[in-house]
């Protein structure tokens, strides 16, 4: 996966996926991948020493527009299969409520070990489904990107890196 915001953070990320553990979630990711679905996403939140996420808006991404590109159907949560919210792993994110299934494009990448907020026991847990195994400086690159607090429709307050990372590619390797 490769992105940039043409203002210095540019780069690209390896992701290895676990389809043994969580194959329902890494047959849906590659399906984004595979139709093309990520490039022109951004990653559109940073939470500093904690995560980035991308995956499911597209730019321009400010106070006044905030788009979110369609998707297909959600998937059911994948959790309690082995993965863990560790620093570099992969999970795919959903609502907050974690028996409708909600998890669709977007995804986040672990900064640190978030094993205890995010696997399940506090909350129902977030589905591991890979872990990032080449670009790790440029995963800090956009987590330590400019970025500004802008409210969401939701009500929640994003970290937005700005100008805004676009993703300009996603290829499944092998």
């Amino acid at each position: 996966m490769a992105f940039d915001n043409h203002a210095g953070v540019a780069g690209s990320i390896v992701v290895t996926l676990a389809p043994d553990k969580t194959p329902i979630t890494v047959n849906n990711f590659l399906s984004y991948v595979h139709s093309g679905f990520y490039v022109g996403t951004l990653f559109h939140l940073v939470s500093p020493g904690f995560s980035v996420q991308g995956g499911g808006y597209v730019a321009p991404f400010d106070s006044v527009t905030q788009t979110l590109k369609p998707t297909g159907a959600p998937i059911p949560l994948e959790v309690g299969k082995g993965l863990s919210n560790t620093q570099w792993s992969i999970s795919m994110a959903r609502t907050k409520d974690p028996d409708t299934a909600s998890a669709t494009t977007q995804f986040f990448i672990n900064l640190a070990d978030n094993s205890v907020p995010l696997d399940p026991g506090i909350t129902s847990g977030y589905a591991v489904f890979g872990s990032v195994t080449g670009g790790t400086a440029d995963v800090m690159a956009i987590a330590g990107a400019p970025c500004v607090s802008i409210p969401l429709v939701l009500s929640s307050v994003f970290c937005v890196p700005t100008p805004n990372i676009v993703i300009w590619s996603a290829a499944q390797t092998r």
